[in-house]
């Protein structure tokens, strides 16, 4: 039930969606909302006015009916019905749109690279940048701003409703330069989005009301991309080509760009979703383009779109408000419908990353009601692309540092010279996950929350350890007393090094409090069979969660595995002439079989990776993952399933350990038992491990603590630890003066004082 009575007389028609592989739920009929009734909903959509009277509405078709079944807010189900009426009286979408170019068909125009200086006596183009940003990736934004900063330029910076701790970065950053500025509004931007859009035209009309700022050109950057040309290139290029809008837009044929866009599709945007809710016409008059979302406009463009109040304009805004992907077509239809057509490039000066095989695996269903697609990160390859002089182009895209810093290290060099040898840092990335100030506790899973706090215990260890064979002397010993402060992940060389920990400490000899900082590393526990032979195609295997089926690799760095997770096994292999079947098992601590299958491996496969559907709790230990072919070994490794010292954020309590340490009902991962593979695998099931771990299922406080630190000991282990202020234990060192820190020296991301360029 959906629980407003206000809704009660809609009757939803369900002959269509019985079609579908799998029904959704039946829902209430429901009356349509008054249309003055939206008081403490977001601003109305275009084509969503306010009206007195109430309508009635008959909701049919599958895709409607699925959104309203799925939508969990009031708001957000309110807004479905309403557009879904509209829509249904011909009141949402403009049927006919005048279309104002003097051109017939498509103008596009070409430009070449010309390295000469415009000859027209006019100022040097400046430009305004915006750069919308989310996530953690504060050193990889704090590089582009270096690159791409200029006292002559302007810099506009939207930072992601979600993302506090970037947002204090960025204002950081903000308040050093006179010419850059964080917007006083933010969104929480969708991929696919009409949010985005929204962003969009809301930073331009804050642009334009900046009298102070006088810009010529507009370019929209995310923190993951990087200049391939410096701003001297940039800048004399715009000069020379100053009333152009510069566009890319699609390859194909436009009714098949149409079908792909899915432009015929009615979608509505609330709850961080888009919602699919059925088809539409394309508008009458007017030519529908469209491409990427990443452009290069003129401020004549800007003002046009923004400040016009003419049919074109107004109706543009109306259609693309319900639009999946907006931001890839609003620009584009209205500049080549509009008497701005003949300025319009095709060319965006952008290079982009496309490998469809990789980037095209639906990953966006969680937030879209359609399929999609994302570009590739850059590696070192793919330097001599990004050194192409084929067509003018300025920026690249996607770049991310822990994935690959090092293809930043190189264009960096590239386009402004090497830094000088010994220069610390060079090859380190450091990238924050947590910080207890912008994130606060409850932003903390509870497996992540247990194992930051065992590594900070690690570290107070090997702290500890400095006093060996010193049982007297307490400056090296500490007392854990809070939470952990921040967590960063640590790279080197585009190698995955471990996490760092900061948390506060009493010292056992001074009892004062000492902030420190812990390095923690994984160790890898995968073996291929022993002897070895030459037809062994796997070369190793990965246990773990948030799997990135595009970049390859897994987003919870280190494998951090609780009870609730649901976790990946992911084999990499050599290529071969010839196809095989390998068969994957799981093994619990208790030797228990949680899941079996077989996985095809092509001849030319490099990666395979499978999700069983274990049925959670999994039980906490040391679990083993078997990669067999024909029932022979071919490679295995031991991951851990961690128990939670935590729960919602509170020292756990018995009944919820037994409860989440316990193993699922009755020993049963799946429908299906494997226990006859036990004797054929050699597994034999011991009454004393069954017993050790029920009796661990209970553990609560300091014995539950010496658990969870026995078994991330295995696995993890501490490399080092720093201080960050004066300590009693004179063995540590300040965290300044290491090399791992998080406050290492990391010259090529600090940001030094506003000249000409922060180079």
């Amino acid at each position: 039930m959906l629980g407003n009575e206000a809704f009660q007389h809609i009757q939803l028609k369900g002959r269509n969606h019985t079609q579908s592989r799998k029904s959704p739920p039946q829902l209430p009929s429901f009356e349509a909302p008054a249309q003055g009734s939206n008081q403490g909903l977001p601003s109305l959509l275009p084509g969503l006015e306010a009206k007195k009277e109430q309508r009635q509405c008959e909701i049919g078709g599958k895709e409607a009916i699925s959104a309203l079944s799925r939508a969990k807010s009031r708001e957000c189900r309110q807004q479905i019905v309403e557009a879904f009426c509209r829509h249904k009286e011909r009141a949402l979408m403009p049927e006919k749109v005048p279309r104002l170019c003097p051109s017939e068909g498509k103008p596009l125009m070409t430009v070449q690279w010309d390295d000469g200086v415009a000859s027209d006596g006019a100022p040097p183009a400046r430009i305004a940048f915006v750069l919308v940003v989310h996530g953690r990736a504060s050193r990889q934004l704090q590089r582009l701003f270096k690159a791409i900063y200029h006292t002559s330029h302007y810099y506009y910076i939207h930072v992601d409703q979600r993302s506090d701790f970037l947002h204090r970065e960025v204002l950081s950053l903000a308040r050093q330069y006179p010419n850059v500025r964080v917007t006083p509004w933010r969104m929480a931007t969708i991929w696919g989005g009409a949010s985005l859009l929204t962003m969009y035209l809301r930073s331009m009309e804050d642009l334009l009301c900046m009298t102070d700022w006088s810009w010529d050109f507009f370019i929209n950057l995310s923190a993951a991309d990087f200049p391939i040309r410096t701003n001297e290139q940039l800048v004399a290029f715009l000069s020379k080509h100053r009333s152009k809008n510069f566009i890319k837009s699609h390859g194909r044929d436009n009714a098949r760009f149409i079908r792909k866009q899915g432009l015929d599709r009615l979608f509505l945007e609330c709850d961080a979703h888009m919602w699919r809710l059925g088809d539409r016409k394309i508008p009458e008059g007017i030519a529908v383009d469209g491409g990427s979302d990443w452009f290069l406009l003129s401020r004549s463009f800007v003002d046009y779109v923004v400040n016009s109040g003419d049919k074109l304009v107004s109706s543009m805004k109306r259609f693309y408000a319900y639009t999946l992907l907006p931001a890839e077509s609003f620009f584009h239809t209205v500049l080549e419908n509009s008497a701005h057509c003949e300025t319009m490039v095709d060319n965006n000066l952008r290079l982009t990353n496309w490998n469809r095989k990789l980037g095209c695996k639906c990953q966006y269903k969680h937030i879209v009601d359609w399929c999609g697609c994302s570009p590739n990160d850059f590696k070192p390859s793919d330097l001599p692309r990004l050194q192409q002089t084929s067509r003018p182009t300025f920026f690249a895209r996607k770049f991310e540092a822990s994935v690959s810093q090092e293809v930043i290290n190189q264009l960096d060099a590239f386009l402004f010279g090497a830094f000088p040898p010994g220069t610390p840092g060079l090859q380190s990335y450091w990238e924050n996950v947590y910080d207890q100030e912008t994130d606060g506790l409850s932003s903390l899973p509870d497996s992540r929350l247990s194992h930051y706090h065992a590594f900070a215990r690690m570290g107070l260890s090997h702290a500890a350890g400095f006093l060996q064979g010193r049982p007297d002397n307490h400056s090296c010993r500490f007392m854990a007393v809070s939470h952990p402060v921040s967590v960063h992940l640590y790279f080197v060389s585009d190698r995955f090094r471990g996490y760092l920990v900061r948390h506060v400490a009493t010292n056992r000899a001074s009892a004062q409090m000492e902030t420190l900082e812990t390095w923690v590393t994984p160790t890898d526990h995968f073996a291929l069979a022993s002897p070895p032979h030459a037809n062994n195609r796997l070369q190793h295997i990965q246990v773990g969660s948030d799997w990135d089926p595009k970049e390859r690799i897994f987003r919870n760095w280190g494998g951090m595995l609780g009870p609730e997770d649901e976790p990946v096994a992911v084999q990499r292999w050599s290529r071969s002439q010839n196809n095989l079947t390998a068969t994957i098992v799981w093994i619990d601590p208790t030797n228990v079989i949680a899941a079996t299958y077989d996985i095809l491996v092509d001849a030319s496969a490099e990666v395979t990776h499978y999700r069983p559907p274990l049925t959670a709790p999994l039980r906490p230990g040391v679990w083993t993952l078997r990669v067999l072919q024909r029932w022979s070994l071919m490679g295995q490794t031991r991951f851990i399933v961690a128990p939670l010292e935590f729960h919602k954020q509170q020292p756990i309590q018995r009944e919820d350990a037994q409860r989440l340490h316990g193993g699922p009902a009755k020993n049963s991962y799946m429908e299906q038992s494997f226990h006859g593979l036990n004797p054929v695998l050699q597994l034999p099931v011991s009454l004393v491990d069954v017993e050790a771990a029920e009796a661990n299922a209970a553990l609560t406080g300091a014995p539950l603590r010496r658990w969870v630190d026995g078994l991330l000991g295995g696995h993890w282990s501490a490399s080092d630890v720093c201080s960050l202020g004066p300590s009693a234990c004179t063995s540590t060192k300040h965290c300044r003066t290491t090399a791992w820190s998080s406050t290492s020296p990391d010259p090529k991301s600090e940001l030094p004082p506003p000249q000409m360029n922060v180079r």
